[in-house]
């Protein structure tokens, strides 16, 4: 895989790496930094639908469609590098388990699409905000990026709100809430955890679907 990814790059934090329906022969490896996928509405408002990490190669699944339905930003400064279509039809050939694991990873992306999706539609804002929180630091804990007790997450209020379909305002309401709970703080750039048992109940979290047993796949 290192063979065939190119040397990095740095992306400046509100940069738009990749447009809704733009052409596309490679794909896109995100090594630093946070991004997320989005669509403006034509109102001006935004919806993030998908928060990306170190690790996550951002648009995998244009190796098979070659544009994607959605556009990606950097949410903060980020550092990516990108393989070629060519090179990793080639790379999958020669390696076909490479293959599917690259596949399973598109299948979790699915998965945690449905996650959001249930709480975008059924959750209230509390409830929606706990479980992306609780989402995130099983992520970032994979990567080693979180602690037991918190991890940093260098984005805006605002950010939140669009990933979780709430005005800033209510987004402001909720997070005072999850505080005076007891449960979480977020405050400059990193998400204290008081409470993890309670934020998960809360949440209503369970991070089966993010399939992190040691099952052969």
């Amino acid at each position: 895989m290192r063979a065939v990814v190119e040397p990095p790059q740095r992306v400046p934090a509100r940069t738009v790496l990749i447009r809704e329906g733009e052409p596309l022969n490679r794909s896109t490896l995100l090594s630093e930094g946070l991004m997320g996928r989005f669509k403006d509405m034509r109102d001006g408002e935004r919806q993030i639908s998908q928060l990306h990490i170190s690790g996550d190669f951002l648009d995998l699944h244009s190796f098979t469609l070659k544009s994607i339905d959605h556009g990606v930003v950097a949410l903060t400064d980020c550092q990516t590098s990108w393989a070629s279509h060519a090179a990793l039809e080639e790379l999958t050939a020669e390696h076909p388990h490479l293959g599917r694991l690259l596949w399973m990873t598109t299948n979790l992306d699915a998965a945690m699409h449905r996650a959001w999706e249930v709480s975008l539609g059924r959750r209230d804002g509390l409830s929606r905000t706990a479980h992306l929180l609780c989402e995130l630091h099983v992520r970032l804990g994979v990567v080693g990026m979180a602690e037991e007790d918190g991890y940093p997450l260098p984005l805006i209020q605002v950010d939140l709100a669009e990933c979780l379909g709430l005005t800033a305002v209510h987004m402001n309401r909720v997070l005072r809430e999850l505080r005076e709970r007891r449960l979480v703080t977020f405050r400059s750039g990193r998400v204290q955890i008081h409470d993890l048992a309670g934020l998960r109940w809360a949440a209503e979290f369970t991070p089966g679907y993010l399939f992190l047993d040691k099952k052969p796949r």
